[in-house]
């Protein structure tokens, strides 16, 4: 990264603020600020986070579920160990129909939750970059098909383009509420944006 790069992200507040509060990654803040509006993750839930590392929202996420809820982590990259007996991590691709079997057999229960701060490895083609964050939404929504309760609840980073459109309708079919938004700790200029979905209803 570039000496620019370095000077902007010291700059930056929620990248300090994580700093300061002990958090593995700024992205911290997203997950707060969207758990505050949409109340998707509860005390006591089990919770899978898909795209962990280095483990920001897994912070956030043992947090809000406390010493009764269960976190588990799940990355190509190994994730740092968390202190807490109630967080697990693995180091797998999610991405891969035969891990899900993997993720379940991890679980206490079925999850509450299944949540996304993934990105694709930036090609910078702008339309190969969308297709492969909107592919990796797909992929945590079948995991979700298999891990999640009924009623469970849903979180993924996605970039805005073309494919929107066919992704939400997706969503919308296993969502009974389904919203797009963007946390204030999103950097500006950033093509991110968040796909909320509440209410899961198990097809068939």
């Amino acid at each position: 990264m570039g000496r620019r790069w370095q000077l902007e992200r010291r700059r930056d507040y929620y990248y300090r603020q994580a700093k300061l509060e002990s958090y593995r990654s700024r992205a911290s803040y997203k997950l707060k600020q969207l758990n505050r509006r949409y109340h998707l993750l509860r005390r006591g839930d089990v919770v899978v986070d898909l795209g962990a590392a280095p483990g920001g929202w897994m912070q956030v996420a043992l947090e809000v579920v406390g010493g009764t809820g269960f976190v588990l982590g799940v990355d190509l990259q190994r994730i740092e160990d968390f202190p807490n007996k109630n967080a697990a991590t693995m180091a797998a691709d999610f991405t891969d129909p035969a891990v899900v079997e993997k993720i379940r057999e991890k679980l206490p229960r079925p999850a509450d939750v299944v949540i996304s701060d993934a990105s694709p490895s930036i090609s910078g083609v702008w339309d190969l970059d969308q297709a492969r964050s909107a592919e990796l939404v797909k992929s945590a929504l079948l995991v979700s098909e298999r891990v999640l309760v009924p009623g469970g609840n849903f979180l993924a980073k996605v970039f805005q383009g073309a494919l929107m459109g066919d992704l939400l309708k997706q969503v919308k079919e296993m969502f009974e509420f389904v919203k797009i938004s963007k946390p204030q700790a999103s950097r500006k200029g950033s093509a991110e944006v968040y796909i909320i979905g509440k209410g899961f209803r198990r097809p068939g």
